[in-house]
């Protein structure tokens, strides 16, 4: 009886149950034909855009744009080896460190870390207060290599929506006036607005620090002798609600923010606790920044 040979065992490659169709067409478009002539690596030269330094350090998750420049100032900040300066360019190669710890480049695809925090009144938007107030910062998840960035701020007596992220950026472009995004509050008085005095807040009122002005104002009813307004503006000077509503005679007894840009203060999140945004969530609001971003202005020509 004729003996079987043993049959040769052949490794195959582990491959997932899902595959996209696209990637088997694009190695085979990318595959050279035999006797040609393939470039060799070193003759392959790839350069990535360069970026503002402060800007990459802002979106590392170390502090805001403002702070960054101030360390890069300070002469905390080298660029392979070299005191950075401002206006300093870098690329992904560049090994950026402040003081001994190495910065690592910001990876595009990671998605920032966002958290929402129902801000109860009585506590400071700050890490060091001399008198030693609580802080919002207090509540907040522990982070490593990385801070969390206020959007925003709202001062002792004030409550509502907060909004805390990883990203510089982000924290940027929801924050800077050229960017006029959107912050709803919600404003108790003592008595009732008048129709000159809507008018007034509508128009805008002249500021220590200039004009303000509210884009709607809102009745929100009330009971008794205090009274509810839900205005919206495009700034968030230091108490610029509390002063406008001063400007007309009238004090206000409680102050809210309710929503900043596409951003909602959830219904179910209580005072003192705080909400982490999901990814999806996430997503939507850096689109919809990129959406309302400002059009650059046009350069002249030389």
């Amino acid at each position: 009886m004729a003996q079987r040979k043993p049959m040769k065992r052949t490794r195959t490659r582990s491959r997932g149950p899902l595959r996209s169709p696209a990637a088997k067409s694009q190695r085979t478009a990318t595959r050279a034909p035999r006797g040609s002539n393939r470039a060799r690596p070193e003759d392959v030269q790839i350069t990535a855009p360069s970026q503002k330094l402060h800007k990459v350090l802002a979106q590392s998750g170390l502090g805001s744009r403002r702070t960054m420049e101030e360390w890069i100032r300070e002469g905390k900040v080298t660029v392979n080896g070299s005191v950075a300066g401002i206006g300093t360019r870098v690329v992904p190669s560049d090994l950026i460190r402040i003081g001994r710890k190495v910065v690592r480049w910001p990876a595009s695809q990671r998605l920032p870390r966002v958290l929402l925090y129902h801000k109860p009144e009585g506590e400071i938007v700050s890490h060091d207060d001399p008198e030693g107030r609580a802080s919002v910062f207090e509540r907040l998840p522990a982070l490593r290599g990385a801070k969390w960035l206020a959007v925003g701020r709202l001062d002792y007596n004030t409550s509502g929506l907060l909004i805390f992220t990883t990203s510089g950026e982000l924290a940027n472009r929801m924050m800077h006036p050229r960017f006029a995004v959107e912050r709803e509050y919600a404003v108790r008085i003592v008595g009732q607005l008048n129709a000159e005095q809507i008018t007034r807040l509508t128009s805008g009122i002249e500021l220590s620090d200039g004009p303000a002005a509210c884009l709607s104002v809102e009745d929100a009813g009330g009971e008794g002798s205090n009274h509810w307004y839900r205005i919206v503006l495009r700034e968030g000077r230091n108490r610029v609600v509390r002063r406008m509503f001063e400007a007309l005679g009238l004090t206000v007894s409680r102050l809210m923010r309710v929503r900043f840009g596409v951003v909602s203060l959830p219904p179910r999140l209580k005072r003192g606790q705080v909400s982490a945004l999901p990814a999806p969530e996430v997503k939507r609001l850096l689109e919809w920044l990129d959406q309302h971003a400002p059009a650059q202005p046009e350069r002249s020509a030389r």
